[in-house]
């Protein structure tokens, strides 16, 4: 359970209707193997310990009495095992019989779970044997102790209280207002569901539907564990369809018709950062708190990072994500351009990969408004870095747009300020380059007072996380298109606007574009190539996105954003590699939140955003100092 990570299992067993002695046989078997494979939690199906479909057998006293000793058995047999373990059987409380979950940890019998809805209806006559659990939580005497019998209680581990389980027996979850509704406002960040639930055409798709959509109202994992195999066909039959999800996100699902124990490492550290964020999820503090005490252990995951999580690796979610992205963009900017009265706009185009995407979002908006797109004023601005490929492609693809074109050389410009400054030209520093990047803001600024228009910026998300810009230089614009854009995204959704472009030139340029290397070119060219590569000094974005991601959404400490690093690109980048460019990350997010504090405004377009108006508030004179000590002492 290192950086909040906790490994369970649902498991299945070929099941033997009433033959308690072998379901238990293999119920223990698996617990030994799920505790092999490092397990904190097994559950097993509804009723796993007799069958689920014993139908009026359960009223016969040899089931119930044999049920019972099943169950003292599989409490005696975890006694050596360090794992809570969940089982159905039918259990008589008070002269009533309820369908039940019993909670076990390292010998111990934590508690009672009665079933809250009995179904009673098509294919299930639950109600014809048992009772629905009592309203009030209450105790029930078992081996001569009392032990918690309801449906309002929560079981915490004391070592950590990340791990808080809620449970709930198959038809709950399948209402309006399930059980798990409420467990997670007590504090469970983890439901544990033990199932019967048969198999017809579609059902599948819909349960899968279903506890997606609960584990993501919710913001918990969510363990579905259904019966499968040897349960009575006389009307039905029974998958054993397992659930392993988290916000959401399916982290693993068995195979249907298949007997089998699966496994998914769940991150509750971040279910409960999810939950300190999210204001509107309103905590209650109604329910009993049962504790456990299970220790931690450091996990080899087993569990998936996407290595670019701002860009779906699906190629049509892919498409979907840009067409959603631009279109965003698109209607933020008509939106601004109404509400200012201002039908122009000034852009300076590089030839590069951002100052493209501003500009073909800016042609959409003006066609989409009805204005003429020469009302864009596109403009590029060469200087010492600057290379006919970029220059070539910025010039043609504002022709063939069909804006407004204007080159303004900015050498002289830029050579006066090097001679009021007494500065030596031949001395490539930050002046050097940020006295050009500056001397473009300002031609953009003046042209747009000039015209009426408004300047639109094309720095992304990426830059604005790094601080690569320059103060009052690109970082500045009167409305900023990309601002929350990350760079690894950019390049897809030029790659999508080129498409609605086949077989012309602006196809053609646009892919070129995509073939640039990423540079601000403010060093002179050699040979009319490219010197400045923008990730050989800041290292690869796709690296710089990743760590973006983990931070801001969901809070991780620098040891798990390695962590996860380490899994997401473990055959790009080695140890010393990550830890190198996650430290430069570190210094430069915390150093340039002055830039932050005062970008223009722009539109969010996913759930990462660092506007100091909203997502992002924090000083600019905040250490990094925590968070590099943290870093230095990961042994790489």
């Amino acid at each position: 359970m290192k950086d909040g990570y906790i490994r369970i299992g649902a498991s299945s067993f070929d099941t033997s209707i009433t033959n308690v002695i072998d379901n238990v046989q293999k119920i223990k078997e698996n617990i030994s193997k799920a505790y092999q494979n490092n397990a904190k939690i097994l559950i097993f199906p509804e009723l796993c310990i007799t069958g689920y479909t014993c139908e009026d057998l359960f009223l016969q006293e040899t089931l119930l009495h044999q049920a019972k000793k099943g169950l003292d058995d599989v409490i005696d047999y975890t006694k050596s095992y360090d794992m809570v373990v969940c089982v159905g059987l039918p259990y008589v409380h008070k002269n009533d019989l309820y369908n039940v979950a019993a909670i076990i940890h390292q010998g111990n019998l934590l508690g009672f779970i009665p079933k809250q809805h009995i179904p009673n209806y098509q294919e299930f006559y639950e109600a014809r044997r048992f009772k629905a659990c009592p309203s009030e939580n209450t105790y029930t005497c078992y081996r001569n102790q009392q032990i918690p019998f309801g449906n309002k209680f929560i079981f915490q581990n004391r070592l950590n209280k990340d791990i808080c389980l809620g449970i709930e027996i198959c038809e709950d979850v399948w209402l309006p207002n399930a059980p798990s509704n409420q467990l997670v406002l007590e504090g469970a960040t983890l439901i544990l569901n033990l199932s019967a639930s048969n198999e017809i055409t579609t059902k599948a798709s819909y349960r899968r539907s279903m506890i997606q959509s609960q584990s993501a109202k919710g913001l918990c994992g969510y363990v579905y564990c259904n019966a499968g195999n040897g349960e009575s066909s006389t009307d039905v039959v029974f998958s054993g369809h397992h659930l392993l999800c988290e916000n959401g996100t399916i982290l693993a699902e068995s195979e249907m018709f298949e007997p089998s124990t699966i496994y998914a490492d769940f991150d509750v550290k971040k279910l409960n950062s999810e939950r300190r964020k999210m204001t509107t999820f309103s905590s209650s503090n109604e329910y009993e708190t049962i504790y456990f005490q299970s220790t931690n252990i450091d996990l080899s995951l087993e569990r998936f990072y996407d290595p670019h999580p701002f860009v779906p690796s699906d190629s049509s979610k892919r498409q979907i994500r840009c067409k959603e992205v631009f279109d965003i963009q698109i209607y933020a900017l008509m939106q601004r351009l109404k509400a200012t009265k201002i039908d122009k706009v000034v852009i300076g185009i590089s030839g590069g990969l951002d100052s493209t995407l501003a500009l073909l979002v800016c042609t959409m908006a003006f066609q989409k408004m009805n204005l003429p797109t020469s009302n864009i004023y596109a403009i590029t601005m060469p200087c010492f870095g600057t290379t006919s490929r970029t220059k070539n492609n910025a010039l043609g693809l504002m022709d063939h747009l069909k804006v407004t074109s204007l080159t303004i050389d900015i050498t002289k410009s830029v050579e006066v300020q090097f001679t009021d400054l007494q500065q030596d030209p031949t001395i490539h520093d930050i002046t050097y380059e940020n006295v050009q990047a500056r001397t473009r803001t300002q031609i953009l600024m003046n042209k747009a007072n000039q015209i009426g228009g408004l300047v639109i910026g094309t720095g992304d998300l990426s830059e604005v996380a790094l601080g690569w810009s320059t103060y009052n230089g690109d970082h500045m614009s009167m409305y900023a298109i990309n601002v929350s854009v990350p760079k690894t995204l950019v390049r897809y959704l030029v790659d999508y606007v080129s498409s609605m472009y086949p077989n012309s030139e602006i196809y053609t340029i646009l892919q070129d574009i995509l073939d640039t290397p990423v540079s601000p070119e403010l060093l002179p060219a050699k040979e009319n190539e490219i010197v400045q590569k923008t990730e050989d000094i800041v290292g690869p974005y796709e690296l710089h996105d990743f760590f973006l991601y983990h931070m801001i959404r969901f809070g991780d400490r620098p040891r798990k954003i390695y962590r996860k690093t380490q899994i997401a690109f473990s055959k790009k980048y080695d140890n010393e590699t990550i830890i190198k460019w996650l430290t430069l990350y570190y210094r430069r997010f915390f150093t340039q939140q002055f830039k932050r504090s005062c970008i223009p405004d722009g539109p969010k377009v996913g759930s990462v955003s660092l506007s100091p108006r909203g997502d992002l508030r924090m000083p600019s004179d905040a250490s990094y100092h925590l968070w590099l000590e943290e870093l230095k002492k990961i042994d790489t």
